[in-house]
């Protein structure tokens, strides 16, 4: 939640969610993966909720902070550590040299935010194919491998993410066909809507992490790209259900 500072003769079967292509190409949302969104983003605001989704949480929280961490990372800062509380919160660290320009910070604070849903995007996307849903599930696994190695400093993060990583690894390795498909739409959904855990932290000029009171990522947007920090939230927002219909669309479109 924290910033601190086709191939030819192959053949590729479209995800059945419902959203079936009409005539003029448009789609209807009626799809489980859906239902399974909206209940998910339901649940995470309520007390049992949130309880049930205890792992889920975490793993949104992981997919938030790498955003952060990997942002920053590229744009030439040392990406130092992440941390997850088992209280459901998490900050990603970073060592930025003095002379950074503001609008470096303003993109790694929108990473943590839409990066997740790009991560998401790609995983229902390559539901498409038996190779790529495969390939997507070891690259995962794998990402969650190394981060837990190389920047994880929290007992919680080190006990849920490797779980993560061995579940989805051996279902890379070791599950059919159907089984991988839904796995890679299932955790393609999860990341996609990762930021709605606390539907209130996009439109909040700050948080709270391991209870303490923190400046939010659209704040620190707001903070210098100038608009209101509500007005980031509303454009992220909006981004971020873009990306995701349009993955829909295309991983269930008949080719």
């Amino acid at each position: 939640m924290a910033l601190l500072e086709r191939r030819k003769g192959r053949t590729v079967t479209p995800a059945k969610w419902g959203l079936k292509p009409s005539p003029g190409g448009s789609g209807k949302q009626e799809s489980y993966l859906v239902a399974l969104a909206l209940g998910t983003v339901i649940l995470w605001q309520l007390p049992l909720g949130r309880t049930l989704l205890y792992p889920f949480t975490l793993l949104a929280v992981w997919f938030h902070e790498m955003g952060h961490g990997i942002a920053s990372l590229l744009l030439g800062a040392r990406f130092e550590e992440l941390v997850l509380y088992a209280e459901g919160s998490g900050y990603a660290l970073s060592a930025w040299p003095a002379d950074t320009p503001g609008v470096f910070h303003a993109v790694t604070a929108a990473a943590g935010l839409l990066g997740p849903s790009l991560v998401g995007a790609a995983l229902i996307v390559a539901s498409r194919s038996p190779s790529a849903t495969r390939a997507a599930l070891l690259l995962l696994g794998t990402a969650l491998v190394l981060s837990t190695v190389i920047w994880v400093r929290s007992l919680a993060g080190w006990i849920v993410l490797s779980a993560f990583a061995a579940m989805i690894l051996s279902v890379a390795v070791f599950g059919k066909p159907r089984l991988r498909r839904l796995a890679v739409e299932f955790l393609g959904v999860q990341a996609s809507i990762s930021i709605w855990r606390d539907i209130h932290y996009l439109f909040s000029a700050g948080g709270y992490v391991d209870g303490q009171p923190v400046v939010s990522d659209t704040a620190a947007i707001a903070d210098v790209l100038l608009l209101p920090y509500w007005v980031w939230g509303a454009l992220i927002t909006l981004a971020i259900l873009t990306i995701t219909w349009k993955a829909l669309r295309y991983a269930s479109a008949a080719r």
